[in-house]
């Protein structure tokens, strides 16, 4: 078999879907949709450029370069190995599965403890039944397309079309004034929002848990297991559309009546208190359990697999076990600690990413445009890290880098990305002539 039939094409795309709808997709686009009013759809391009748009060109990169350490191979083979370690190691323990659990238990626990008991405790039982049911799971990373697209996913798309049909049938109110941030340039606001989402990162990571479970399903051929990877990253694609627009939306009538609250958290804690009462909060809490479970169950099992190849002595079960333990701990005394790290570390390699990225598309023969990737992403790394230490508290470096262009929206790294790119095309067409 050289093709998926339909329906299982659907089902890896809605288990990669579901590996990338985590907590921050379900917060984002409410809290977009709120702040950006009547300026909702414009806005909305702008997110769906980096939110989505990003994310499935990293699936689409990494399936038809072989993998992520080929990809950034292009620049140098150290160069690979570290930026796909911090990427694996921003992404998995030090950040993404301990916040999967806290945020879940935030959302789906705290509202229901009763005062005075040991919120302590409840937060540690929880993480450990959470990331035993993770762990559990991701054992048999070939088999999330069952596990997750055909359980996991469909649930929580049910519960979320319950919430915008209920917005649309009863909504709290027309669209409101866009706010401050929202009323001059929305699209470009949009566009950080997504930015935001780390899913073009993630994007990195999950392709080969997707061709995993493609393979399982009967294609063996390598150019057949690209093809079918990269159509499921398009329908994990629509499908993020869909559920973005529907989940903006519903943030846009509820803040139109409501008002702007404090985070897309309480955004969506309106709408469904609005629609459906207290058990609308019910299903607020099974939202974010199912999507915050997939996603730590994804992030487990690529992490997992990518420290098998770099330390095999010890199993695929063993590195699952250890991330689980360690995620465990992170999640109930040490997570503010650690986003105090990792999140500038991740502001340093996102942009990184996206270059690395595009130019997969545009200069696919890195061997003969290996000096466009390496200046391409050395001034872009080296820009992008003076950006994440300058907001991490370093203000001596504001003065030079605030002369960059775009430096006001957030996109100071852009200006060094394209002068690497201009640079590097002009020191290989002189390769180029020196050997001919």
């Amino acid at each position: 078999m050289e093709r998926l039939p339909k329906q299982k094409l659907v089902l890896v795309g809605l288990t990669l879907f579901s590996m990338f709808f985590g907590a921050g997709n379900l917060i984002f686009p409410p809290y977009l949709g709120a702040s950006a009013g009547t300026n909702i759809w414009i806005a909305m391009a702008g997110f769906a450029v980096t939110a989505i748009g990003f994310p499935v060109l990293g699936v689409v990169a990494v399936a038809k370069s072989g993998g992520l350490n080929k990809l950034a191979g292009h620049v140098h083979p150290r160069f690979a190995f570290i930026f796909t370690l911090l990427i694996y190691l921003s992404i998995g323990p030090c950040l993404a599965i301990p916040r999967t659990a806290s945020t879940s238990f935030e959302m789906a626990v705290v509202p229901f403890i009763k005062e005075g008991s040991s919120g302590a405790l409840t937060q540690f039982l929880y993480s450990a039944v959470f990331f035993t049911i993770a762990f559990v799971v991701s054992l048999k990373p070939d088999k999330l397309t069952d596990r997750l697209g055909k359980i996991m996913t469909p649930c929580l798309l049910a519960l979320i079309v319950v919430i915008f049909a209920g917005s649309v049938v009863h909504p709290a109110g027309p669209y409101g004034i866009p706010s401050k941030t929202y009323g001059s340039n929305p699209f470009v606001k949009g566009f950080l929002e997504g930015y935001l989402t780390m899913d073009t990162i993630a994007a990195l990571n999950f392709g080969i848990i997707i061709s995993l479970n493609v393979q399982a399903m009967g294609i063996r051929q390598e150019a057949s297991v690209v093809k079918e990877t990269i159509q499921a990253g398009f329908v994990a694609g629509g499908v993020l559309l869909m559920v973005y627009s529907a989940l903006a939306h519903v943030g846009a009538v509820t803040g139109g009546a409501m008002g702007l609250g404090e985070n897309g958290a309480q955004t969506l804690n309106q709408a469904v208190r609005f629609l459906y009462g207290n058990g609308g909060l019910v299903m607020l809490a099974a939202i974010f359990f199912i999507a915050c479970l997939n996603t730590c169950i994804g992030l487990i099992s690529c992490c997992s697999k990518y420290f098998c190849t770099i330390v095999p002595n010890v199993g695929y079960r063993v590195w699952a076990f250890i991330f689980a333990l360690v995620s465990l701990v992170i999640s109930n005394i040490g997570l503010t600690r650690i986003l105090e790290v990792s999140v500038p570390v991740l502001n340093a390699i996102y942009p990184i990413a996206i270059v690395l990225i595009l130019l997969s598309f545009g200069f696919p023969d890195g061997r003969k445009w290996k000096a466009v990737y390496v200046c391409s992403i050395s001034l872009t790394g080296i820009t992008s890290v003076l950006l994440s230490l300058e907001q991490a508290g370093l203000s001596f470096l504001n003065p030079g880098l605030s002369m960059l262009p775009l430096y006001d929206m957030g996109l100071g790294w852009i200006g060094p990305a394209i002068v690497g790119l201009l640079v590097g095309v002009l020191a290989g067409f002189a390769g180029d002539r020196n050997r001919s």
